[in-house]
């Protein structure tokens, strides 16, 4: 590390205190006084069910306060009514309005939770490794070469994200969430599997650990045991979030030290950005975390869900993209708002999701059209909608495996009935009289044989 550079850069961006706000702060917020009486209530009992966390970095220079509550960044952050079913609101509402015992308030809470389809994809059936024939919880292990581990002390955020499909981590429900206490657990398991290459580092925010928390996890990792392991990567949105995570935080220059630690050892190191939208790229700050993580020698790729209420465009899109090429990070995906939580706000139906996608590309230089997309990471794979198309005078949905719990079925395209409401790879029909997809038969198989084995 040019601990001159730093140095430097320590004297030109003023560190700040974390100030964070959850649902019982709301009132503490005064960026929400404009806001009437009746819409502070609506983000209490939004909030009551779905997660809320902000930090002051982000109300003070990401959200536009003239703009509310268009603003993407506050559509991002903080709950809207429409998040919630208009009968789920109004049962909890008119609890908290008449200050009913806690046990009802909370009994009908978890009631309209239970309805929000809280683990997406499998993850609590099918993608739970074992170890000694003991699973492993706070891992999941749902494609050969890519272990998934949750770090206890990475289960939360610097702020939520409204969509966020992982919100179940965060209600205080422990029987919904996923996270690892022991290292030892995750080394003993990369060391049996050595058909596993990558390892993705995930919560919540792995860097909301301090770097002492996180060397547990990953120095050991240079070791010639672990050769295997050739791609760390850090799922993380303190890029966005809190980037003084990179530049003043306390241990700022252990976290960038051990990213260029694990690199000098022959790992490819790569934060997964999360970027919902091109503004959070755009503070003196923001820029500062990307110019300091890339000195490293480690990558920065980006990914992100296309939202309705937030990025619903392609003009969004390729600004971003482009944004992120110029500062040196690589797109990497566009998602489909996944089948879980405040999906109703969000989704966007995959033919919208198709042309945003083509639009957007159709604006970006090669280097920006790395991002691949509308890709939905559903119970059998990521799959992704590759275009619209007519063939003998069916209009279909072109698709294809970009990752499949069945290796063979990557890059397999298979078809689609056009469907102009469909959101999801669940409403999606065969093509051409098909009775089933071709992968549906074998993955039913994986999962009884999954009920058995559990």
């Amino acid at each position: 590390m040019n601990q001159a550079i730093k140095i430097k850069t320590l004297t030109e961006i003023e560190a700040r205190p974390f100030k964070v706000y959850t649902h019982r702060h709301l009132d503490k917020i005064t960026a929400l006084d404009n806001l009437s009486e009746e819409q502070r209530f609506e983000m209490k009992v939004v909030a009551s069910i779905l997660p809320f966390r902000v930090n002051d970095y982000v109300i003070d220079e990401l959200i536009d306060w003239n703009n509310i509550p268009e603003d993407p960044i506050f559509q991002l952050t903080f709950p809207q009514r429409e998040m919630l079913k208009p009968e789920a609101f109004d049962r909890v509402a008119e609890l908290m309005r008449n200050d009913a015992p806690k046990e009802e308030l909370q009994a009908a809470i978890d009631d309209v939770r239970a309805e929000l389809n809280p683990h997406p994809a499998g993850q609590m059936e099918l993608n739970v490794p074992k170890l000694d024939n003991e699973p492993l919880p706070g891992m999941q292990h749902k494609y050969r070469e890519t272990v998934l581990f949750f770090p206890s002390q990475g289960q939360v955020c610097h702020s939520y994200c409204t969509f966020c499909f992982r919100w179940a981590q965060f209600i205080g429900d422990n029987d919904l969430k996923f996270a690892a206490k022991e290292a030892s657990k995750l080394h003993a398991y990369l060391k049996e599997h050595t058909e596993v290459t990558d390892l993705l580092i995930t919560g919540g925010d792995p860097l909301v650990m301090k770097t002492k928390h996180l060397q547990q996890y990953l120095e050991p990792l240079m070791e010639p045991e672990f050769d295997h392991i050739q791609t760390i990567r850090l799922g993380t949105k303190a890029l966005t979030f809190w980037p003084y995570r990179f530049v003043t935080d306390a241990d700022s220059t252990e976290l960038l030290e051990l990213l260029e630690a694990l690199v000098r050892k022959g790992k490819h190191v790569a934060l997964m950005g999360h970027y919902n939208h091109w503004k959070e790229l755009d503070t003196p700050v923001a820029r500062e975390a990307i110019r300091s993580v890339r000195a490293t020698g480690a990558e920065i790729r980006s990914q992100g869900p296309l939202l309705d209420n937030i990025n619903n465009n392609a003009d969004d899109w390729a600004h971003m993209w482009k944004e992120q090429v110029k500062l040196g990070i690589i797109p990497y995906y566009m998602f489909v708002e996944r089948d879980t939580g405040a999906k109703r706000y969000f989704e966007v139906p995959l033919a919208r999701a198709w042309e945003v996608y083509r639009e957007a590309m159709k604006n970006v230089s090669g280097l920006g059209r790395t991002a691949r997309g509308p890709s939905m990471s559903a119970d059998p794979g990521k799959v992704e909608i590759q275009g619209v198309t007519e063939i003998h005078g069916e209009k279909v949905f072109v698709l294809r495996f970009i990752q499949g719990r069945n290796p063979d079925w990557v890059q397999r395209p298979f078809f689609a009935k056009y469907d102009e409401e469909a959101t999801w790879l669940n409403h999606l029909k065969p093509a051409f009289g098909e009775e089933k997809f071709f992968f549906e038969d074998e993955f039913e198989a994986m999962k009884k044989q999954a009920q058995i084995a559990g």
